[in-house]
């Protein structure tokens, strides 16, 4: 029996919030503007992202064959007589990045989305088209900050001599991966807030799921079977490549782009001369530029391979997706990010499901903005929470993976516009509570923190949207303390709490004095 697509989510009185009741950005109301467009037969103009400037946003480097005062924004009928939603079904070939945006993080968490039909119907409502009730409007939803929010926009697009400014279908009447970058823009403030980010960024707003960090060069041995797991169940994988200083170590790349956002799109293991090799299979978001070495469409080691496996992997197509090797996927790449609806597929169990919980928090300055541990006067009046960590049961106990609790933290300023937004360093402790203080209500006081080591702690503190840390906790009791670095950083947080069993997350609700 195979483990639910979901985890099941312990709610707070403010949450019922989900992809099929969403907030509506700005308060656009799809449904009512759609209709009102069909009484007055006009086609809808979305004042909040107007088709000018404003919604595109400011540019620090340009290519200098793009002059934005020529951007005509038009809509998918100005350009083909026949616009589609979609042609033949969502597919990873779909789009090619644009030479304007850097936004290979987003692109590449949507080749990975198109895995998922179910998360694209969340992502991406149905009965949308250029046919049937068209009054060039369309709306789409995204996790945000811990809430799902419908997302409402026009079908005008920027355009220089009738081609698209920003991410491009390969087949020119198809308008979905477009009009998702749209939406996805009017969230983050314009276009031009799209530049540069992580992976795993568009992940979660894509599934409102559990996201899981590995730095590949401290990877755990089986992380390739972990791989394997998430890639058999509804998750959703990204990873990107090292940085490199010299032309040396570039040419090791072997046509790998560095510091850029890729899709893991598959991950086998073949027989190769009878020896197991395990194989791991990537999507650069340009459509083009491959891999060139071992494992690569023109490597030689598929002849040692037999035909049955060819055929399923094997493709010479200039498509920008390739195999490579596991060994040499943790050298050239420097960390994955897998996003999952939840964490089951660790355990391969019928018996074992995680659960969550999530609180929405603030770090207010003068009062529950402590800074980190190292400000021992004010550590404590960080926001506390209890965690209570049951006993499991045999099966779920010998789970595939010993962690059973996950912890994310999440930063929120609130900024209309992604890129004004600078992050706080953020990050969380957790420590035991003694079974002669479980008893205690209210908040722990500086005295607890004295000389009391942390049980787990995020690895350090970081300027990332979101944090977390996914490890071990015998029964009992526990404190997780999330923090800024800083004394006084004030900024809203989602803590989300997973794990196996019931989830029992308590926020210690005592301000300090």
């Amino acid at each position: 029996m195979p483990p639910p697509d979901e985890c099941h989510h312990n709610p707070n009185e403010d949450d019922m919030n989900s992809p099929t009741s969403p907030l509506n950005l700005l308060d656009q109301n799809y449904q009512e503007l759609h209709q009102d467009c069909l009484t007055e037969n006009t086609l809808y103009n979305d004042e909040l992202f107007p088709p000018d400037n404003s919604s595109i946003g400011l540019f620090d480097d340009l290519p200098p064959e793009v002059d934005m005062s020529q951007v005509v924004w038009k809509r998918p009928s100005e350009l083909v007589s026949d616009p589609n939603l979609i042609v033949d079904d969502v597919s990873r070939f779909d789009y090619a990045q644009g030479n304007v945006l850097g936004n290979c993080w987003f692109l590449a968490a949507i080749g990975a989305l198109t895995f998922e039909k179910d998360i694209i119907k969340q992502v991406m409502p149905a009965e949308q088209s250029f046919t049937k009730d068209y009054a060039g409007i369309f709306h789409f939803r995204f996790w945000r900050f811990g809430k799902w929010i419908d997302v409402v926009i026009d079908d005008q697009l920027p355009t220089i001599d009738d081609e698209l400014l920003f991410v491009c279908s390969k087949t020119s009447n198809e308008f979905w991966p477009a009009l998702l970058e749209k939406a996805y823009a009017k969230v983050c403030g314009s276009y031009a807030d799209l530049h540069a980010g992580f992976i795993s960024e568009a992940l979660m707003d894509f599934t409102g799921g559990t996201h899981m960090y590995y730095t590949l060069n401290t990877a755990p041995a089986g992380l390739w079977k972990i791989m394997e797991c998430a890639f058999k169940s509804k998750t959703l994988m990204g990873c990107g490549s090292n940085t490199v200083t010299t032309p040396e170590e570039n040419e090791l790349l072997h046509g790998i782009i560095t510091e850029h956002a890729y899709t893991v799109t598959g991950v086998f293991e073949v027989m190769s001369d009878e020896n197991p090799v395990q194989l791991v299979r990537l999507l650069n978001p340009w459509g083009e530029e491959e891999w060139r070495g071992d494992w690569s469409d023109g490597s030689p080691l598929w002849d040692t391979v037999c035909e049955e496996f060819r055929k399923i992997c094997h493709e010479v197509l200039n498509n920008g997706e390739f195999w490579m090797s596991m060994e040499d996927f943790t050298k050239i790449f420097e960390n994955i990010d897998i996003c999952c609806l939840c964490p089951d597929f660790l355990d391969g169990s019928a018996e074992c499901h995680w659960t969550s919980k999530r609180h929405f928090g603030r770090w207010n300055a003068g009062t529950t903005a402590g800074g980190d541990i190292i400000k021992t006067e004010t550590f404590w009046t960080n926001s506390q929470f209890r965690v209570k960590i049951d006993e499991l049961n045999e099966e779920c106990a010998s789970g595939q993976r010993p962690e059973n609790i996950l912890v994310s933290l999440m930063q929120n300023h609130e900024k209309r516009h992604r890129n004004s937004q600078d992050n706080f360093n953020i990050g969380f402790y957790v420590f035991e509570i003694p079974i002669e203080m479980r008893s205690e209500s209210g908040r722990f006081s500086s005295e607890f923190f004295i000389d009391r080591e942390p049980v787990a702690q995020t690895d350090e503190l970081v300027w990332f949207r979101e944090v977390m840390k996914f490890f071990r906790l015998e029964p009992g009791e526990y404190l997780i303390v999330p923090c800024t670095e800083n004394l006084g950083e004030t900024a809203s947080f989602v803590l989300s709490v997973f794990s196996k069993n019931e989830t029992h997350l308590e926020h210690i609700q005592e301000t300090p004095e």
